[in-house]
Parts: structure tokens; C-alpha cells; sequence
């Protein structure tokens, strides 16, 4: 049985931005999930809060690299 306690989803898994197309520019940056390298390598360690903060952080990046406001 699901639970329905938080409404934000705290408890549920967090899925990995990665869309394996890693490569880092010169600012240790994927192109493919936008995360920064120190935020790659935190990531199997990381609380589900922290994850949701690194997967909205790699959005801005890939959404700014692309031009989008």
C-alpha cells in the first residue's frame, strides 16, 4: 500500500537525471543531465532532498545552456 503522508513525494526515489550522454565541458558540466561533477559523484550517497535539489539545479544549467529564460 502507497502512503499518502507528504504530497511533495519526500519519501519517494528520486530517479537519476542521467540520460548517458556524459561528457564534461570545461566547467565539469555533463552535457547530457547538466549536473556538475562533484554533484555525479554525490550522488549515490545523497538524501532524497538533496537529489531533488541536484536534479532541479542540472535543469537550470541544461535549461540556461540552451537559452531558455
Amino acid at each position: 500500500m502507497l502512503s499518502s503522508k507528504n504530497s511533495e513525494g519526500a519519501g519517494q526515489e528520486v530517479a537519476s537525471p542521467c540520460r548517458r550522454q556524459c561528457c564534461l565541458d570545461d566547467q565539469d558540466i555533463c552535457l547530457g543531465c547538466g549536473r556538475v561533477l562533484q554533484e555525479i559523484l554525490d550522488w549515490g550517497s545523497a538524501d532524497m532532498a538533496r537529489k531533488r535539489a541536484i536534479c532541479t539545479a542540472a535543469e537550470a544549467r541544461l535549461q540556461q545552456r540552451q537559452g531558455i529564460p
